[in-house]
């Protein structure tokens, strides 16, 4: 029998489609850096073994899968060639393992990880699935009818797969290590959008998205009038939000999401397209509304008076919808944005509209930049983005303590580094202060 070896089974990506390989009746193992990351719990508990970094982990009779993170020179991946062992990276072996199902890719720039997870949820409820969500979260059933998975724009790694339909989200500026400007990110959709066997659904409310040619149907959504599944009447409460769905203009139903902002409203009405699409019933769908998110996207709890929030956010663009559905839901409590930046390179490209979002909050907090051991720092240093936000201070992990004067407020930690860490040093410090 095949057995699977994932290098750099920890990664998001990686760790879920781990998963889906071992649900589906593989054999699965991998390997990984000594140092513990959030997706391996999931991997414990399903017994699949996790082996430190060595070549000697590559023997004859594996299949590898190599992550994207590593580099070919990667001591098992040399080990791998040099074996002459069947061999894939990531986004490749993904490709040719969603040929077997009715796969729909859930791509762009913001939005991936909450409407792959909503879109799964909601078609789980009716139909045995396969899912992967940049979360880490991964699901395999052998009888599956439909395969959701997240595909990522980054090195346009995207072009590795051709699925039946795409969900594109938006087209916005991000990885400028790889991508140059504006026009060459629209240029890999435009390629992805070739690649769609199909369907796609597409935001018509991104400027981009409407420029988007396919050779298959293009279904538009969003809040203006001009798309084939329109919002309207949108209304927030402590329940979460509601609002009405128009399919061409005649009312279609009425639907609740737990969260908040129109970003969620943008994502709902991704699903409610692709499901509507798919001949599936408005009540079936409208089971969207016991969907309780995914990991690291507004994942919140509560200690005495103040509300932690940990989120992915690391654009100028996400931050500003993170921070404008923390003052939806919590409308009287002063909010308290903690961001720790990441990569040099976004850091720099994006200085003034980091800057810009972040001053939507009340209070700012930043933590020194997560850096890629990849790139050159020059002379860029987290100070150069405090100094262009008024009423913000610079936190280091040992004096988190400060963030207890903010008493009845809400605490949002982003970005996609080791933010987690300042997180936890504070709640030690709250435990602490208990004792």
């Amino acid at each position: 029998m095949t057995i699977y070896h994932f290098i750099g089974i920890k990664g998001t990506g990686m760790s879920a489609l781990a998963q889906i390989l071992h649900d589906s009746g593989q054999k699965v193992q991998g390997s990984d850096v000594e140092k513990r990351f959030f997706t391996q719990a999931t991997l414990e508990e399903k017994n699949i073994p996790i082996l430190s970094f060595s070549k000697r982990n590559i023997k004859d009779g594996l299949t590898i899968i190599a992550g994207n993170a590593f580099a070919d020179d990667h001591e098992e991946i040399q080990e791998a060639k040099r074996l002459g062992l069947p061999y894939y990276r990531y986004h490749d072996f993904l490709g040719e393992w969603i040929k077997q199902y009715t796969s729909i890719a859930v791509t762009g720039a913001h939005g991936k990880t909450s409407t792959t997870g909503l879109l799964a949820h909601v078609l789980n409820q009716t139909y045995p699935i396969s899912y992967l969500i940049g979360d880490g979260s991964g699901k395999g059933n052998p009888a599956s009818e439909y395969f959701v998975f997240e595909a990522c724009e980054y090195r346009r790694h995207f072009l590795a797969y051709q699925p039946d339909y795409a969900i594109m989200t938006n087209i916005d500026f991000d990885h400028p290590d790889y991508f140059s400007n504006i026009d060459d990110v629209f240029s890999s959709f435009q390629e992805m959008a070739q690649q769609v066997n199909k369907g796609i659904v597409a935001c018509g409310d991104d400027e981009y998205l409407q420029q988007i040619q396919a050779k298959v149907p293009v279904v538009y959504y969003g809040f203006s009038e001009t798309n084939d599944f329109q919002a309207q009447n949108v209304f927030e409460d402590e329940e979460g939000t509601t609002f009405d769905v128009f399919v061409r203009n005649t009312f279609y139903d009425t639907f609740v999401i737990h969260t908040y902002g129109n970003h969620n409203v943008l994502n709902a009405l991704a699903v409610i397209g692709i499901c509507h699409y798919e001949g599936m019933k408005a009540e079936d769908i409208k089971k969207i509304y016991s969907f309780k998110g995914v990991k690291r996207r507004f994942s919140e709890k509560v200690i005495a008076d103040q509300v932690l929030i940990d989120d992915y956010a690391h654009h100028p663009k996400e931050i500003e919808v993170t921070l404008e559905a923390a003052k939806k839901k919590y409308p009287y409590k002063k909010i308290v944005a903690i961001f720790q930046p990441h990569t040099y390179t976004r850091t720099k490209t994006f200085l003034n509209e980091f800057a810009e979002s972040l001053s939507k909050a009340d209070h700012v907090f930043l933590c020194d930049i997560f850096g890629s051991a990849r790139e050159d720092n020059g002379q860029l240093t987290i100070d150069d983005l405090g100094s262009k936000i008024d009423n913000s201070a610079i936190l280091s992990v040992d004096e988190t303590s400060v963030l207890q004067t903010f008493r009845d407020s809400v605490l949002i930690f982003m970005g996609a580094g080791d933010i987690q860490k300042f997180q936890q040093a504070y709640e030690k410090e709250l435990n602490h202060k208990k004792e």
